[in-house]
């Protein structure tokens, strides 16, 4: 697997702060985001590219994985996905784990007899794979004891999810399919309209199966708001721009304004309207979570159009204007 180097992707260097890493990805998701480069598959490979390295930086544990793991991180990631329990030797194929020789489980006996009587689950296998040891024997003057496993609640699973901000606004659903040993299974989970970006949607009992006849653990999808090319967030609120004619900005009159819903809204634009103004639309926002009624505003930009060509008779009438300014 080729080793991709996700500062260079972002474009920032290895010490860059979360703050750091989260401007260049919305920067960067901006200029290449499908909606701004319609039919343009350079740039829907650059936004991809620049989603998943988002996606492992903008993610402290994971970047802490890649910056100790280097190439072989993914190799730790999945195995930690599929579980501490079972064939975790087999996952591995990188240096210091026999460069993608095939390995089995250990028996318990053997733990002991190469750890010492020591957990061979120590703080390493802890920090990566956040697992407990598993169930062995331990002899001690010619008797061995095997120690026992209550039942235990299953491990919660955690995974980012990416939204457009339609998708947050209207609500949506994703499934998820789940590999539990040799086999898959598929979870459909909710996502409730008005959805904030880190916001933490919960499925309960989705997540890992649990020891000796514990409950699942549950199912945590992260969401991430996609940069929209219209729209921006900040709240409840939602800011976009409105494009109004000159002639409409000094002498009045109504300006469109889209929303988020698809709907046209109306705006009464005054007389003299300046480049900048920004008018509130009361109740055309964001949902909040669970109460659909209950919407943020929609602030639109004024943004003074300046006519791209002049006909004669137009040029005509803005040498008068100009004429009339000097007098």
């Amino acid at each position: 697997m080729d080793f991709k180097d996700y500062y260079t992707t972002l474009g920032v260097p290895k010490d860059a702060t979360d703050a750091d890493i989260k401007k260049a990805y919305r920067t960067l998701a901006r200029k290449y985001h499908p909606d701004v480069n319609p039919g343009d598959k350079t740039a829907e490979a650059h936004f991809k590219e620049i989603n998943e390295a988002n996606e492992v930086l903008g993610d402290p544990e994971k970047r802490r994985k890649y910056d100790e793991l280097g190439a072989n991180w993914r190799q730790y990631e999945h195995a930690q996905n599929a579980g501490a329990d079972g064939d975790w030797a087999a996952n591995f194929g990188g240096p210091g784990f026999g460069g993608g020789t095939s390995y089995r489980t250990m028996t318990p006996e053997e733990m002991e007899a190469m750890f010492g009587g020591q957990d061979p689950f120590s703080d390493f296998f802890h920090t990566f794979f956040g697992a407990e040891g598993p169930t062995r024997t331990s002899g001690r003057a010619g008797r061995s004891s095997r120690s026992r496993t209550a039942n235990r609640a299953g491990q919660d699973l955690e995974q980012p999810i990416d939204l457009t901000l339609e998708e947050a606004f209207a609500g949506t659903t994703r499934r998820m399919v789940i590999r539990e040993g040799k086999s898959d299974r598929t979870v459909e989970v909710r996502i409730p309209a008005g959805v904030k970006d880190g916001a933490r949607v919960r499925a309960a009992n989705e997540g890992g199966p649990g020891a000796r006849g514990g409950k699942r653990g549950d199912l945590y999808l992260i969401v991430r708001l996609l940069p929209h090319a219209r729209f921006e967030r900040r709240g409840q609120d939602l800011y976009a721009r409105a494009d109004v004619p000159v002639t409409t900005a000094v002498l009045g009159g109504d300006a469109s304004v889209e929303t988020l819903s698809g709907s046209t809204l109306r705006l009464k634009v005054p007389e003299l309207t300046r480049n900048g103004r920004v008018f509130r639309l009361r109740g055309h926002g964001m949902p909040a979570v669970g109460r659909p009624d209950e919407r943020g505003d929609l602030y639109a930009t004024i943004e003074v159009q300046v006519p791209q060509e002049l006909t004669e008779e137009q040029r005509a009438l803005y040498a008068q204007l100009k004429a009339l300014e000097k007098s």
